[in-house]
């Protein structure tokens, strides 16, 4: 089918612009494009040509054009592209597509410049995400991440990894099939060491997905804490913009505010929520039923509340805000424990508020844990203040290597959309089923199923074996004339 047609889109956004450009790619590409212009030159692999559009009825001059042509199968489909870029009108593009049309090209698909890439082997399926990724990234870490797997990052990764899952089907096989001429076959302790290679390899690319997921979507990250503890003040100096409401009266913050900012080039949601007062003296309950036993000032406050608690809980990652001239309430102990397990950092802000060094011994009543390193929590720990911007600048430095982890901006290959995750992690499946059955000297015949379902999983993720409802349903998600 992809032989016969040819077929033919607007490349760029929709409206008006400087540039507009029409593609088409197919076998009779140059064909119907030509009698559409007057060159000056013939067209020629690789060469932009200068010449004019034409209207197909009148023979009119349009516009005037730059023309590309690519021969199949050094182009991005694998098959013959001509490209015309004019002028951004509308008008002008629209007229380019139906004489294509009525010459007898078809409109393209989304996706379908990139889904044909694919099919002719000019890209493996990682790459083609990676386009619709670069074309979605909001910042310009985002672009350099998709350059990075268009480039095949992820393939190569992955490569050496399936090589040798495939070197250990073929030794089982050879074995199987050479029985009968005394070929030795492979000791227990030989497979389980060989597929304890692959799986150690091909962990950290499953635990990849978590930062990559980050990198591709961005994450939210929740600001609580106790009322008037600086969590606006906070958030503003985050976006460095005055953006939430900030008095000095507590509980002004009533519902959820949220904005976008690039941390680091990764776009996070920040969301400031409403202050969690305290749980009085009747209250026995803890931090979790202060709306249930109405000690919220009002109605807006306690729904404000309820808000703070489901934004906490769906968040990506928690900014907890401690006061540092207070100590730590029970309420406040309660949020730190539930935050052991999650990805959190506690702010203790104003901090402009502390007397001296010197001094604070003799402020009983003064905030002294956490700048003591004494708080009951394994969670990082930043003292700033708001007001001044002091520990801003270190706090935005924690968060991100809290989202980058370990590896930095290091790791290249990661894994970005949950298509990918799956299917490294039922690789993985089918390596722990194989490392089981070795283990119980279950015959080769069978543990070799358990490699295969291993290898289905390798191959699914670069496209060697991926269903046909499954491209369609990741090409589709691109633009026309992508």
């Amino acid at each position: 089918m992809y032989d016969k047609e040819t077929i033919v889109a607007i490349s760029t956004p929709p409206g008006r612009g400087g540039i507009g450009i029409v593609r088409l790619s197919g076998s009779e590409a140059q064909r119907i494009a030509e009698p559409m212009l007057r060159l000056q030159h013939p067209l020629a692999h690789a060469q932009a040509r200068l010449g004019e559009i034409l209207d197909r009825e009148s023979g009119e001059k349009l516009d005037q054009a730059v023309v590309t042509y690519f021969a199949a199968p050094r182009s991005y489909t694998g098959e013959d592209v001509v490209e015309i870029a004019a002028h951004g009108a509308p008008v002008i593009l629209q007229a380019l597509v139906e004489q294509a049309l009525a010459a007898g090209a078809r409109l393209a698909q989304p996706g379908e410049f990139t889904q044909r890439a694919f099919l002719s082997g000019r890209i493996d399926l990682t790459q083609a995400e990676a386009v619709r990724d670069l074309i979605e990234a909001q910042t310009l870490y985002q672009a350099r991440v998709a350059a990075q797997q268009m480039e095949g990052a992820l393939s190569r990764r992955i490569r050496p990894i399936k090589q040798q899952l495939v070197d250990l089907i073929v030794l089982l096989e050879a074995g199987i099939d050479f029985a009968e001429d005394d070929l030795e076959v492979t000791a227990k302790e030989e497979i389980l060491r060989r597929l304890a290679a692959v799986g150690s390899a091909l962990q950290p690319v499953a635990e990849s997905f978590d930062r990559g997921r980050i990198i591709h979507s961005g994450l939210t990250l929740a600001i609580v804490g106790r009322v008037n503890a600086g969590k606006s003040s906070l958030f503003n100096r985050l976006l460095e913009r005055e953006r939430a409401i900030v008095t000095a009266t507590p509980g002004t913050t009533r519902d959820l505010v949220t904005e976008r900012v690039s941390l680091g080039g990764i776009p996070v949601e920040l969301i400031d929520t409403a202050g969690l007062r305290p749980v009085g003296a009747e209250g026995q309950a803890g931090i979790h039923n202060e709306v249930e036993d109405g000690q919220a000032a009002d109605e807006a406050e306690r729904i404000g509340i309820a808000k703070s608690r489901e934004a906490m809980a769906a968040a990506d990652m928690v900014l907890l805000v401690l006061d540092a001239t207070r100590a730590p309430s029970p309420e406040e102990a309660e949020l730190l424990a539930a935050l052991e397990s999650r990805r959190a950092i506690v702010v203790v802000n104003k901090i402009d508020l502390l007397p001296p060094a010197s001094s604070t011994v003799e402020a009983p009543g003064k905030f002294q844990g956490a700048l003591a390193g004494s708080l009951p929590t394994t969670q990082p720990v930043v003292p700033t203040s708001a007001l001044t911007r002091e520990g801003v600048d270190a706090l935005r430095a924690r968060m991100l290597a809290m989202v980058l982890g370990s590896h930095g901006e290091a790791e290249t290959g990661m894994l970005t959309n949950l298509r990918q995750a799956e299917a490294v992690n039922s690789a993985l499946a089918g390596l722990a089923a194989a490392e089981r059955a070795a283990g119980e000297d279950i015959p080769h015949e069978m543990l070799l199923l358990d490699l295969y379902e291993a290898l289905r999983g390798l191959d699914s993720l670069t496209g060697e074996t991926t269903a046909d409802d499954i491209l369609n349903k990741i090409f589709s998600s691109f633009c026309i004339g992508k």
